[in-house]
């Protein structure tokens, strides 16, 4: 399933330069945060789509590899990086492996939770140990879940509103899934919808999925940044670590 919602059309508009996910104060801290932690080594982002944050990396001088489920997605970041400069090998970021080994692997906004199950999860914990060195380390981006915000009997949130786009997750609570939608319009009576198929993740589950796979909590922090983690953030930034050879 999702394969096929990363397609053709949806590669064509994913990016969107200087703006959204794409703008300059949501690309930049993030480049800074994983360049700092690859120090001289190599990095690996599962799940590299157009190359949003592998591209810039790589212009700062980092080794950076990928893994892309979708030859759309590829296709799209091959017209800002050559296979030289950012090498992907298609297939899932759960099992497939990249050649070589690596100092940091990463995964950023959210693409952890399209892996639908649990097992697929920590398979890909697993798989990001398989490519790290000793002491390497494994970050992940992800959102906590809104459930707080969830009003008795009601199964969605709306988490943006703005002129011509709303974007609304659906919950199915029994089986820890949701379904984020977004509706983009204009004047017309026709509008666009979006859909993107998850599972959501306690921080609390993450860790044991980690600790599965051979790795311990290095630091948690709410964004990029490095602002403080609590109960309010609506996101975090989790850095696990592969514990140094003795």
């Amino acid at each position: 399933m999702q394969q096929h919602i990363w397609d053709a059309e949806t590669a064509r508009r994913y990016d969107t330069p200087g703006t959204g996910m794409f703008a300059p104060e949501v690309v930049e801290p993030a480049v800074e945060y994983l360049a700092r932690l690859a120090g001289a080594g190599r990095a690996l982002e599962f799940a590299v789509g157009t190359g949003r944050v592998a591209v810039p990396l790589a212009a700062r001088g980092v080794a950076v590899s990928g893994i892309e489920l979708s030859p759309a997605m590829v296709g799209q970041l091959r017209t800002k990086a050559d296979e030289t400069a950012v090498p992907v090998v298609l297939g899932d970021m759960a099992t497939a492996l990249a050649p070589g080994e690596y100092t940091l692997v990463y995964l950023v906004y959210n693409t952890i939770s399209n892996l639908l199950t649990q097992d697929e999860q920590v398979a890909c914990f697993r798989n990001a140990a398989r490519h790290l060195t000793p002491g390497g380390r494994f970050v992940v981006e992800l959102g906590v879940p809104e459930l707080r915000a969830l009003p008795p009997g009601r199964t969605a949130t709306v988490f943006q509103s703005d002129a011509g786009y709303i974007g609304l997750d659906t919950y199915d609570l029994l089986n820890q899934r949701l379904v984020s939608h977004h509706f983009r319009f204009d004047g017309t009576r026709q509008a666009e919808l979006f859909r993107s198929h998850h599972r959501y993740i306690w921080p609390a589950e993450l860790d044991l999925m980690a600790r599965l796979a051979g790795f311990e909590l290095e630091c948690r922090h709410a964004d990029w940044s490095g602002a403080p983690f609590t109960s309010e953030s609506p996101s975090h930034v989790s850095v696990y670590r592969i514990p140094p050879a003795r």
